[in-house]
């Protein structure tokens, strides 16, 4: 079996060296046939030059730099195009994806399972406030969306080369792997982990907005759900603004009641239905960009460099 391992980077030059030390003898245990793709958005740091460097050791060692910073999801969408493994595996270089889970994943996979994914039991250094919202937007994802994801689980996962080549088949450009994976299907196990904390250095993202910006993709880009609800929105707040005015006429009428002039419901009324307006048109926009986004067809990536690759 060949056996490919991507891990997109970005100024990880301290959590390099450590990886592969970790990954050499746990991937020789499995296959002497295997190859670790670094899918390297270009970086400040040294992260390149450790990379080659390591890469002159050992040539199962790749790189793939891109020509301007792509993001994560794209790097991993290219390392996974790249890839030429029976079986491909995403993880990340600080090593809160342990090496160790490799033997049980292909354990997994050598049983028939197509995608074998981590679950994580605990999330060991993340702050309070992105085990919040990853929580709360698997359950939102799951509630509305078209396809199922399985929670606490990320990028990191073993899929067969089938589910590969469909996943690189797909257009989508927002690169959302785990909804991309599960709109491909096919056979799926989980297994159990206790996630540990970064080797070192910090994370190279804003935790809370990438978060967010992972959860509208989860929502947006897999479920219309948002625009039925905005719709029931309007109709239920369309039907209480006639029935209250129905209301406000009778009472009008039969002189229940004595309203003062300049009635400050009447300015929460018109707050509060400019709020609704505004987040119904932020849904549209939302949909709207997507759609934009796809229809520009950019490319997903563009390499500037690749090493080890025959193509």
């Amino acid at each position: 079996m060949v056996l490919s391992i991507v891990v997109p980077v970005y100024k990880e030059e301290k959590n390099v060296p450590e990886f592969l030390r970790r990954m050499g003898p746990i991937l020789s245990a499995i296959t002497e046939d295997y190859e670790i793709i670094f899918s390297l958005d270009p970086s400040p740091d040294r992260t390149e030059d450790v990379i080659l460097e390591q890469r002159a050791a050992d040539d199962r060692v790749k790189l793939l730099k891109f020509s301007r910073r792509f993001g994560q999801p794209m790097a991993t969408l290219a390392g996974l195009e790249y890839s030429s493994g029976d079986a491909v595996v995403v993880m990340d270089v600080d090593l809160q994806d342990p090496p160790e889970l490799l033997h049980e994943m292909i354990a997994k996979w050598r049983e028939g399972y197509d995608v074998v994914l981590p679950q994580r039991r605990q999330r060991t250094g993340e702050p309070m406030v992105k085990k919040v919202v990853a929580n709360t937007g698997y359950k939102v994802i799951n509630k509305i969306a078209d396809v199922r994801i399985p929670p606490n689980t990320g990028d990191f996962r073993l899929m067969s080369r089938r589910v590969v080549n469909e996943v690189v088949k797909l257009k989508e450009s927002h690169g959302f792997l785990r909804g991309m994976v599960a709109v491909v299907g096919f056979k799926q196990a989980l297994i159990p982990f206790d996630r540990p904390a970064r080797f070192a250095g910090e994370t190279n993202y804003n935790r809370f907005v990438g978060s967010l910006k992972i959860g509208f993709n989860g929502i947006f880009c897999f479920s219309t759900y948002a625009l039925t609800l905005s719709t029931m929105f309007g109709f239920a707040l369309a039907g209480g603004t006639l029935l209250f005015a129905l209301l406000y006429l009778v009472a009008k009428l039969l002189n229940l009641f004595n309203f003062a002039s300049g009635n400050p419901t009447i300015v929460i009324l018109i707050l509060f239905l400019g709020g609704i307006q505004l987040i119904c048109v932020g849904i549209l926009g939302e949909y709207i960009g997507r759609i934009y986004e796809e229809v520009r067809g950019r490319p997903k990536f563009i390499v500037d460099r690749a090493e080890g690759f025959k193509r």
